[in-house]
């Protein structure tokens, strides 16, 4: 699979390739056009905007190109699984050294979460002890 290659090299997502990576995702492959159209209300980006993005994006590797004639089809080549590890790795080594556990003592002690939330993580815990 594509993906496992993308691991190794994979940077992080900006914004705006976030944002065409979560539509390509839902709708799997799909023009610029239905990017942009799908993302109107949102960003109200033009389509030479999205176009030149994922043309962009297309170069890097983190989408392929199928042409039907003359219609060009996107699809994602990264996982949402990897593009989030990917981006949880950037943000641990960033602002904790690279430690997943001083990142999530510093959630737990700051960020107020609800007893319902506290209840999930220690599920996902118990679970992943099994």
């Amino acid at each position: 699979m594509p993906d496992e290659k993308l691991r190794e090299n994979y940077s992080e997502l900006t914004d705006a390739e976030w944002a065409i990576m979560k539509v390509l995702w839902e709708k799997e492959s799909c023009t610029a056009g239905e990017v942009q159209e799908t993302l109107q209300e949102e960003r109200n980006w033009a389509y030479s905007t999205v176009k030149t993005t994922m043309d962009r994006m297309l170069k890097k590797g983190y989408l392929e190109l199928s042409k039907i004639r003359n219609l060009q089809l996107f699809k994602s080549r990264i996982s949402q699984s990897t593009a989030k590890s990917g981006e949880l790795k950037r943000i641990a080594q960033k602002a904790f050294g690279g430690g997943i556990v001083p990142m999530m003592q510093h959630l737990l002690e700051n960020e107020n979460l609800s007893k319902s939330d506290l209840d999930q993580l220690r599920k996902l815990i118990d679970d992943s002890d099994r």
